[in-house]
């Protein structure tokens, strides 16, 4: 069964006869009378009651009527979501995400729906090496990835930048600074996560660090918020430093700063070359969106600080 043999059927059906239908279709009467005889035997049916005067549907040709209409209508929908897709107006994005600031995610999704309605994402959240992996091989489209210098055999596009944050016994004289900077922490132990958990994040604080002119003085791992949050504020002098992504409660005994630098670059790992429709659509909107931060801890001598919503440094990055 071929779509035109259903298209030549319903044309004949709604013209009267195989002349007029023919005229419609920019062909010869014989081609349609030949395509529906096919049409016929391939179903097993008489289509047609034929009489040298007129030509009417069999009970049969009545019954299968909206079914070759519905079939042509569903081809007709199917071209036209296939020249959506072609277009970018239609279509599966495939975006591998990080953890938080979740306002700015969903700032660019909204931004993404208004600018492409009918564009379908899909955000999977995987750890680092998968995420430039499944981008590599084309299971994503693109992968956003934080404090990455470089990905080989991927285009890191930067998309916005995040601040970071302090935690530090709340008794320290550097607690009553507005903001503080790497080298003011420098004979404080650092808790720090395992660089294998993070390698970017590790390199990004150490190497600002040496920057700094201070050696990296790294005290026990960083392991979850609540308990180096916690060893902080009860334990011996320590700090550690976050971004944010989503709930973190006050803790007692520790005060939270903004750190003057290094920020958090975030960037989009894309495979090189001409992007795809849907791809097109997510670097107009990261080039127009405004993606900035909603500033989550307000740092003032001598005040408490709103804690940020929650990080996991030591987590995905």
């Amino acid at each position: 069964m071929e779509l035109r043999q259903l298209q030549y059927f319903v044309a004949v059906t709604e013209e009267g006869g195989f002349g007029r239908a023919a005229e419609r279709l920019g062909i010869v009467q014989s081609a349609v009378s030949q395509q529906i005889r096919r049409l016929e035997r391939e179903l097993g049916v008489v289509l047609f009651e034929r009489s040298t005067r007129h030509v009417q549907l069999s009970g049969a040709g009545e019954r299968l009527l909206p079914e070759a209409q519905a079939v042509l209508v569903a081809a007709r929908r199917t071209r036209q979501v296939a020249a959506d897709i072609a277009s970018g107006d239609d279509g599966l994005l495939r975006l591998g995400s990080v953890q938080g600031p979740g306002d700015r995610i969903y700032r660019l999704l909204n931004e993404l729906s208004a600018t492409a309605p009918r564009l379908q994402v899909r955000l999977r959240r995987l750890a680092l090496a998968d995420r430039l992996t499944a981008v590599r091989s084309g299971q994503l489209d693109a992968a956003l990835v934080r404090a990455l210098p470089a990905a080989p055999g991927l285009e890191l596009l930067p998309v916005w930048s995040d601040p970071l944050y302090v935690a530090l016994p709340d008794n320290q004289a550097l607690a009553i600074e507005p903001i503080l900077r790497l080298e003011q922490l420098a004979d404080l132990p650092l808790r720090l996560a395992p660089r294998e958990n993070n390698p970017p994040f590790h390199d990004l604080i150490t190497g600002a660090l040496r920057s700094a002119g201070a050696e990296p003085l790294l005290g026990p791992p960083f392991t979850s918020f609540q308990e180096t949050l916690t060893a902080i504020g009860t334990s011996a002098p320590s700090w550690t430093v976050f971004y944010d992504v989503v709930g973190l409660p006050p803790f007692p005994r520790v005060a939270l700063r903004p750190l003057a630098e290094p920020a958090l670059a975030t960037s989009l790992a894309v495979r090189p070359g001409p992007p795809s429709p849907q791809l097109r659509h997510l670097l107009r909107v990261l080039a127009h969106a405004d993606t900035s931060a909603t500033p989550s801890v307000v740092a003032a001598p001598g005040r408490a600080v709103r804690p940020p919503q929650r990080s996991d440094p030591g987590g995905h990055a």
